[in-house]
């Protein structure tokens, strides 16, 4: 679908540190200001146990799980919104994502330099949202003299004008107290007036505590920790807990070698699975199956989305040619064992355009064109 999610924050917090280990690249991360200069953009699998379970079971040729791009985007500093630093590029990176990573630095390390010369997460997530809702006044600001022009105008076009004036007129004075878009409870009406804005305090946030390995276990106690999980819950949002470095040292070695590696340091599965699965909550995100002897493979929709959208997913003529879904559930599938087990018990059904794909369906799809 090629959704992205931009990894934001101040420089030296983690922010290239945590790309390496999301897509393994081997974007620069060093310790300096503005180490990433041009965005890096990496396409990460997204973990689905269910996957791998129904792959076990059908032995595919292929098996493909869907992804997340993540785009590491340069630090920002203060005056950011007035060009300081590479502002100007920064948020016009931003502008581009569909959603918003913010890392937080909650680790301390003299050897890391702090471009704020200490370690406050709760401050240095108000810089990033001050630069961020000062771009966002500049926007409102040139649309509003636009539009306040076009409410001049008679008829149908200046009552257009005066009710995007009454909402602009809402978004400025409360950016003005330093509150996020996301934070002013608007509308679906309201959202759909501003949708073509873009505005970079609109888009959903998750929060990422850097910490270091030792932090791990202990991070439900943690000061800094606790600052970063107070600033997620004030803002309905899901923070995850991760030592990045860490994470970026998992990646490096063999994948036979990790199981026993996160076992020395205390952890079930890589935090990066908790990364990469929040990004896609965040996004409104679920999966649906196609399996086959060839393939079996992952799919990401909206959630909500009927079956027609759906098949588009795969291919347009699917959408375009749409007729009908046979759909099962991936855990029937997995409790009789095959798809031919599936249709003697009349648990395949044949469902139409209408129907809301949910989330961890195997679909096929029949369609002419």
């Amino acid at each position: 679908m090629g959704l992205s999610i931009g990894i934001v924050g101040l420089p030296n917090v983690g922010k290239s540190t945590l790309f390496n280990a999301l897509s393994n690249a081997g974007a620069l991360a060093a310790n300096y200001p503005f180490a990433t200069i041009e965005p890096n953009v990496g396409v990460v699998p997204v973990p689905d146990e269910r996957l791998e379970q129904l792959s076990a079971l059908v032995k595919p040729e292929k098996t493909i799980p869907t992804s997340l791009e993540f785009v590491d985007i340069a630090g920002l500093v203060r005056g950011a919104s007035k060009g300081e630093g590479l502002g100007n590029q920064f948020l016009a990176n931003i502008r581009q994502v569909d959603a918003v990573l913010y890392v937080l630095r909650c680790f301390e390390d003299e050897n890391i330099v702090h471009v704020e010369k200490s370690v406050d997460p709760a401050r240095d997530k108000d810089i990033v949202d001050t630069e961020l809702c000062l771009k966002d006044l500049e926007t409102i600001e040139k649309r509003r003299e636009k539009t306040q022009r076009s409410s001049k105008a008679p008829g149908k076009e200046g009552e257009t004008a005066k009710a995007e004036l009454a909402v602009l007129d809402v978004l400025k004075a409360k950016l003005d107290q330093g509150i996020p878009v996301r934070g002013h409870g608007l509308t679906d009406d309201q959202k759909e007036i501003i949708r073509e804005l873009f505005l970079l305090t609109s888009k959903p946030v998750l929060y990422v505590a850097n910490v270091m390995e030792a932090q791990l276990s202990k991070a439900d106690s943690d000061p800094l920790v606790k600052a970063a999980a107070a600033i997620a819950a004030k803002e309905g949002a899901e923070l995850v807990v991760i030592a990045a470095a860490l994470e970026a040292e998992i990646q490096q070695l063999p994948v036979e070698e990790r199981p026993e590696f996160l076992k020395s340091a205390g952890l079930t599965e890589p935090g990066l699975n908790k990364v990469v699965r929040a990004g896609y909550r965040l996004l409104g995100l679920q999966t649906y199956f196609t399996i086959g002897p060839k393939e079996c493979r992952a799919w990401t929709i909206r959630q909500g989305w009927k079956a027609p959208a759906a098949a588009g997913v795969i291919h347009t003529d699917f959408e375009r040619g749409f007729i009908k879904a046979e759909v099962y559930s991936w855990k029937t599938l997995l409790e009789l064992g095959s798809e031919n087990a599936v249709k003697e018990k009349g648990l395949l059904r044949m469902e139409g355009k209408e129907y809301v794909v949910q989330d961890g369906d195997c679909m096929h799809f029949r369609f002419n064109v």
